[in-house]
C-alpha cells in the first residue's frame, strides 16, 4: 500500500537539512531502486523553486510499504529525523487516484 509521509522542519533548518542530505537522499534512492518510491520533495518557504537561505519548511515522500507500522518506522529512522532538520513527521496511508 501507498503511505503519505510528511516531516515537518523545525525553525531555521536550512543548514541541518544540507548536512543530513546525502543520507537522506541515499535512503530514498534505495525505495526508489526497489521501485517502490512514488514522489519524494521538499516544501519551500516561499514560493520559488529555490528558496535559497529561506530553505524549506518540510517534505513529502509517498512511498509503498507492506504495513503502516513499516513506514512509520522508516519515516522514524530518516537522518533528517535524527538530524534534528524535522520537528515532527507523519504518515498516512495515501490512495492514489490521478494521474
Amino acid at each position: 500500500m501507498l503511505y503519505a509521509i510528511v516531516g515537518t522542519d523545525t525553525q531555521n533548518s536550512l543548514e541541518k537539512r544540507l548536512a543530513a542530505r546525502p543520507e537522506h537522499l541515499e535512503r530514498l534512492e534505495t525505495l526508489k531502486a526497489e521501485g517502490r518510491l512514488i514522489i519524494a520533495g521538499p516544501f519551500p518557504a516561499i514560493d520559488s523553486v529555490n528558496p535559497g537561505e529561506a530553505g524549506f519548511t518540510g517534505s513529502l515522500i509517498v512511498a509503498e510499504f507492506d504495513t503502516l507500522a513499516q513506514a512509520t518506522s522508516w519515516a522514524e529512522a530518516d537522518p533528517y529525523v535524527s538530524a534534528g532538520v524535522y520537528l515532527s513527521t507523519s504518515v498516512k496511508p495515501f490512495k492514489h487516484v490521478l494521474p
